[in-house]
């Protein structure tokens, strides 16, 4: 899988953002060497099962230019680095708990000039309340435990035509742990990639 996938999909970008996503595979390759961020396997496979899967979030929502986006649990830069490039007009907060892994992050960003990336060294529920229009992730944690670590960023008022929330790649049978949010919405990613490797994964978005 190339990266000329992601353009099939996303037949908007601009050159600029073509050439940021071409040079994500030079970048992971060089400072996964270093640092262990994607698994050998997958960093084979970077545009199907990293760059691609987290811009399935941009098929469901165009966030408005000057929003605020919170990754939670980065790991090596997704879904927040493919959507900085996505939304370079949108400011993102990518966090991770584990500082090698956000030294990659922040290589990564640095190497492509990506002005509206921030990290933060953290766990998710040491941070300050209310300052995010959504949080963007991948499958970090159960569901209940995600919505206790991260409800308290979100900000009480929305921009956007659907409401402030999370916004959650996960694959698998949700019924269990999505039980207790009867407002949560699940989207099968296929629907918007039709990739065999997304059949099982979903997006998952919690309004506030």
């Amino acid at each position: 899988m190339s990266k000329e996938k992601v353009s099939k999909y996303f037949t908007e970008l601009s050159s600029k953002q073509r050439a940021q996503i071409s040079e994500l595979e030079r970048l992971y390759n060089d400072w996964n060497l270093k640092i262990n961020v994607v698994s050998r396997k997958d960093i084979e496979q970077i545009y199907l099962r990293h760059v691609l899967h987290s811009m399935c979030i941009a098929k469901f929502i165009s966030f408005k230019a000057n929003s605020n986006v919170i990754d939670v649990g980065t790991g090596g830069g997704f879904p927040g680095i493919p959507l900085a490039i996505l939304f370079p007009e949108v400011n993102f907060t990518l966090v991770d708990s584990i500082g090698k892994k956000l030294k990659v992050v922040e290589e990564v960003v640095s190497g492509l000039n990506l002005s509206n990336v921030k990290t933060i060294h953290s766990r998710a529920e040491d941070l300050t309340s209310g300052q995010f229009d959504f949080v963007v992730s991948r499958a970090v944690a159960y569901m209940p435990t995600f919505v206790h670590w991260t409800q308290h960023l979100l900000s009480k008022k929305n921009r956007h035509q659907i409401a402030n929330g999370i916004l959650y790649l996960k694959g698998g049978d949700l019924e269990e742990e999505l039980s207790s949010f009867p407002k949560s919405q699940i989207y099968e990613l296929t629907d918007w990639i039709p990739e065999e490797e997304f059949q099982t994964k979903k997006l998952v978005y919690l309004p506030l």
